[in-house]
């Protein structure tokens, strides 16, 4: 059987794939018609970011599985994947601690005035460190988590380790749940009124789609802090940018955008209350490699041996036949 490995990963997972027997071939041309070609004898697919149109599914007639190198699918159509009979791994528990220090990362350096502090100094400006904007603690403020997942939960432990108040908006975990991490839960509306910081950990779709937007920040506090680690467009970027620009809210740190790369005259680039990184908060040197491991796994127990297959790293589970 051949394995397509759409994108660079971590070598620990070639080598998963090899010692099972598998042929195992890298596509660099993401473009749909290099696809098609190349997937056409795929049994099973590791995809890191290219997006697979249902057109390059339709020539893939050996195709039974692909396994994402990340959580987020959004590359990939679910219906079309269910209705063609394939499975559609993620990595469900290799990411969660990377993107969570992201995130803090992303809270300190926002609220610490770290970039700011780093020029001053450099430009020999040392003594006129009065000058610089307030900067606060983390301590006793309150977080705001939207999704509680295994990334909303890293985030809000590490969150606890700096003395917070954590509260969670995720419609679908009971409150016995989130009570037990040792967070509140609350709506949307009133976790947005009283959040000092806010991180987003949802997936994109319909419902997500614009999730904070133009009204949401005239909910938010005037020192609030936005954080979104999770996909581009949950937030809508124009209302964003004219909230920062307004100082509606004080500050945003983004790892993903709408459109990745973003356009270089995007109009939070010339914002100084922003933070910007490029989609990278699960990629440290650990995480690349559990994903890489995890992902070809599960290529490999759902092709061979389904008894160690982990379930919870399949999304479509309950269309398949397992």
């Amino acid at each position: 059987m051949k394995i397509a490995i759409v994108g660079p990963i971590h070598e620990a997972g070639w080598e998963i794939l090899k010692s099972h027997g598998l042929e195992v071939y890298e596509v660099t041309d993401p473009s749909p018609a290099n696809l098609k070609k190349e997937l056409s004898t795929a049994s099973g697919m590791v995809l890191r970011t290219a997006k697979i149109p249902n057109e390059v599914l339709d020539a893939c007639p050996d195709l039974k599985i692909i396994a994402r190198h990340g959580v987020g699918y959004d590359n990939v159509d679910l219906d079309y994947l269910n209705k063609k009979n394939i499975a559609l791994g993620i990595t469900s528990t290799a990411n969660a601690i990377s993107v969570a220090e992201h995130v803090m990362t992303l809270f300190l350096h926002l609220t610490k005035n770290i970039l700011l502090s780093d020029q001053l100094t450099r430009d020999g400006k040392f003594s006129e460190k009065s000058k610089l904007p307030n900067f606060f603690e983390l301590y006793q403020k309150n977080v705001l988590i939207l999704g509680f997942g295994r990334i909303g939960q890293a985030v809000a432990k590490r969150c606890l380790g700096f003395e917070t108040n954590v509260y969670v908006y995720d419609p679908y975990i009971k409150p016995e749940i989130i009570k037990s991490k040792g967070c509140h839960p609350i709506s949307k509306e009133e976790g947005l009124k009283i959040a000092d910081y806010i991180s987003i950990h949802l997936p994109l779709n319909d419902q997500t789609k614009n999730f904070i937007s133009a009204a949401e920040f005239q909910d938010m506090k005037k020192n609030c802090i936005i954080v979104n680690t999770a996909r581009g467009g949950i937030i809508n970027e124009g209302d964003l940018a004219n909230a920062l620009q307004s100082q509606t809210i004080a500050a945003a740190g983004l790892d993903v955008f709408e459109e990745e790369p973003p356009q270089n005259n995007h109009p939070l680039f010339s914002l100084p209350n922003t933070l910007l990184t490029p989609h990278n908060a699960a990629l440290s040197l650990e995480c690349r490699r559990r994903m890489a491991i995890e992902a070809c796994e599960t290529v490999v127990h759902y092709l061979k041996d389904r008894e160690k297959l982990n379930l919870s790293n399949l999304v479509n589970k309950d269309h398949l036949s397992i």
